[in-house]
């Protein structure tokens, strides 16, 4: 996501990048009336929806990656929360009315600064409909899963994992992070 051209408080155009006093990190500061734009990660929150030794996956019908595979999910909005915005999600995207059993991965992305909370959810309702980000949705045994067709690296991970526990009907909460490639038990 590009910087502000503006303050948001004064209108100013003038934003320097500076360590503001007493601050640890360089930061967006307007040079006007010392209004401090901070810029943090972006959350993505979604879920995992097992059908009958299925999962659940959609195909993106928008930028980036058109036509690649992904799990049901997206940024999260102001003024939910973490499970709101992944049912919300999981609605949009696929079509689904779905239940939060637990969470399931806390995946950091530091590159692009994003952050994957992603939940363990079982299917109430199916409606059949899907939106516009999605060009197709299907539930996927797990040989027949597109895995060269999944776009992001901490998606395929998650599942990959998932599929794993599922064969033993162990599961984790698992945090990790793809600038060390390493993933922690936390559970």
């Amino acid at each position: 996501m590009p910087s502000p051209r503006f303050c948001t408080q004064c209108g100013s155009a003038t934003l320097e990048r500076r360590r503001p006093a007493g601050d640890d990190h360089h930061r967006l500061v307007c040079s006007g009336c010392g209004h401090i734009h901070y810029e943090n990660p972006k959350i993505i929150t979604g879920c995992i929806i097992e059908q009958d030794g299925r999962y659940l996956l959609c195909q993106r019908a928008i930028a980036p990656r058109i036509g690649t595979w992904t799990l049901p999910a997206g940024f999260m909005e102001n003024g939910e929360t973490t499970e709101e915005a992944a049912l919300r999600e999981v609605r949009e995207e696929a079509g689904v009315v779905a239940e939060i059993t637990c969470p399931y991965s806390i995946f950091s992305v530091p590159a692009i600064s994003e952050v994957y909370l992603i939940f363990r959810a079982r299917l109430l309702h199916d409606t059949g409909y899907f939106g516009s980000e999605t060009s197709a949705r299907r539930f996927f045994a797990p040989e027949d899963i597109p895995w060269e067709q999944i776009y992001y690296p901490a998606i395929r991970q998650i599942l990959e994992r998932y599929i794993a526990e599922r064969e033993t009907g162990s599961y984790g909460i698992y945090m990790g992070s793809d600038d060390t490639g390493k993933v922690h038990f936390i559970r």
